[in-house]
């Protein structure tokens, strides 16, 4: 704002800044003057934005409003897209119908010109010659109805690769067994302290039960991953006491460390398989989670942080085994928004309970956060 610059290029502005830091950060955004180009998958931000420039591999397309307008046009695109692909599914059953009413038609006159010329006692010769005549015949319309389904079936195989099913990418975890609101968690008057100074004035107390879900909410600094740690038992309280049930928990990060850089992609989802699935239930899994064989052998350090939230969330699958409570910490900062919607679509399918560190609102308002622990 001091250099009063021309052009302002803001990549992933709002990454690992907190509530405040972000209210600052987009107040400057209404209010200046100055050209912005801004890279981002806060869509609070690009709500503030006067038009949408989605890159992809066929180039870049710009869309003349914010974050809502181009919603609703991927909608519109998204719905005229599954149109399509009905039709194309209706023209590639039709068309194959076709194909195979005239081969029978084929088939019918021919078995009924051999019966005419055995009858007629036609010379051989001439019989073999009109047989071979007829076979070249069936075999070119073979050869036509087969190119035009096959060319209808690229078409919808195209088709098909362009909508993204978010469904297919859903836990489908059997359920916590613990009743809703079962105690997890009570914290009487908890502290921790560094270099002999004390995290919070004054101290916590809080009760976490089951079933809810939970926004952990404070500026950076404020102690949200000495807390977590309390929570999951990973260090104790120099202050107060803080009980835990005997419960399964999740802990997810934003650089997805339950992913082992070591291993290729199946073998970190062999890793998960506990319910001795056969190899090629894996590769179900993976092609689900968008894995192709193309992905198997590929080192998880190679992964973006998309693909290695698609591959925690594909293990999860094959393990089966429903945390009591799922921990998330900053899950979407090295996400892009298609993949931030598919974490989300997994979290809602998610029946247990909820402790979420996240700055980005409009995800937490997406998997319906009902309550909130403030560190101050």
């Amino acid at each position: 704002m001091v250099h009063q610059p021309d052009l302002v290029l803001l990549d992933e502005p709002t990454n690992h800044l907190d509530d405040w830091s972000r209210d600052k950060l987009y107040a400057y955004i209404q209010s200046t003057k100055n050209t912005l180009v801004v890279v981002s998958h806060d869509r609070k931000l690009l709500k503030l934005l006067s038009s949408i420039y989605e890159l992809h591999s066929g180039g870049i397309t710009i869309y003349g409003g914010n974050y809502d307008f181009y919603v609703t046009q991927k909608t519109i695109a998204q719905e005229a897209l599954n149109q399509e692909l009905k039709n194309k599914e209706k023209t590639l059953r039709k068309a194959k119908e076709i194909e195979r009413a005239a081969l029978e038609r084929q088939q019918k006159l021919d078995a009924r010109g051999k019966r005419k010329q055995e009858k007629a006692g036609m010379p051989t010769i001439v019989m073999n010659a009109l047989r071979n005549s007829a076979e070249r015949s069936t075999s070119k319309m073979k050869g036509v109805h087969a190119e035009k389904v096959s060319n209808i079936a690229q078409e919808l195989t195209q088709l098909r690769s362009n909508q993204l099913d978010q469904d297919q990418m859903k836990l489908g975890l059997s359920h916590s067994g613990l009743h809703k609101g079962k105690v997890l968690v009570t914290a009487k008057e908890v502290n921790f302290s560094y270099n002999g100074k004390l995290l919070w004035k004054p101290p916590l107390s809080f009760q976490l039960n089951s079933g809810q879900r939970v926004a952990l909410k404070g500026l950076n600094g404020a102690g949200k991953t000495t807390l977590i740690k309390m929570i999951l038992g990973q260090v104790q309280p120099q202050c107060g006491t803080m009980e835990r049930a005997a419960i399964k928990t999740l802990y997810i990060d934003q650089d997805y460390s339950l992913i082992n850089n070591q291993l290729s992609v199946y073998q970190q989802a062999q890793e998960y398989n506990t319910g001795a699935l056969q190899e090629h239930e894996i590769k179900i899994r993976l092609n689900r989670f968008l894995f192709g064989s193309a992905y198997w052998d590929k080192p998880c350090a190679a992964l973006s942080g998309g693909e290695k939230m698609r591959l925690m969330l594909c293990a999860l699958t094959i393990s089966n085994q429903a945390p009591d409570l799922m921990v998330l910490d900053e899950p979407t900062n090295n996400l892009d928004i298609q993949n931030i919607e598919i974490l989300t679509a997994a979290i809602n399918d998610y029946q247990g309970t909820l402790l979420v560190v996240a700055h980005d609102a409009y995800f937490l308002e997406e998997i319906k956060v009902t309550d909130q622990l403030m560190l101050v």
